[in-house]
C-alpha cells in the first residue's frame, strides 16, 4: 500500500486519547498514522525513537494486516511514554 494515512486495518486496540479536551479514537493504522505525522515533528522530538518506530510498525501493518500486534504495540509504547494515555 502507498498511502499508509488511508489504511482502513484494524489495530489491536482501539485507543481514547484526549486532545485539547475532546477524545479523539484511534481504532485503524491509517488514524494512527495521521495522528501522529500531523502533530509537529517539535512535538514529538523528545519520543524521536518511539516516533520513528510507531511510524516504521504502522507502514509495514499498512501493507501486512499480520503487523498490526507489532503496530499496536509501537503505538502503546510512544502514547504511554509521552503521557497520552
Amino acid at each position: 500500500m502507498t498511502d499508509v494515512s488511508k489504511s482502513e486495518t484494524l489495530l489491536r486496540a482501539t485507543f481514547k486519547i484526549k486532545l485539547n479536551g475532546e477524545t479523539v479514537s484511534i481504532a485503524t493504522v491509517g488514524q494512527a498514522y495521521q495522528f501522529i505525522t500531523n502533530l509537529s515533528s517539535i512535538e514529538w522530538i523528545e519520543f524521536k525513537s518511539l516516533h520513528d518506530d510507531a511510524i516504521s510498525a504502522l507502514q509495514g501493518a499498512a501493507g501486512d494486516a499480520m503487523l498490526t500486534v507489532q503496530a499496536t504495540n509501537a503505538l502503546r509504547a510512544l502514547f504511554v511514554r509521552s503521557k497520552l494515555l
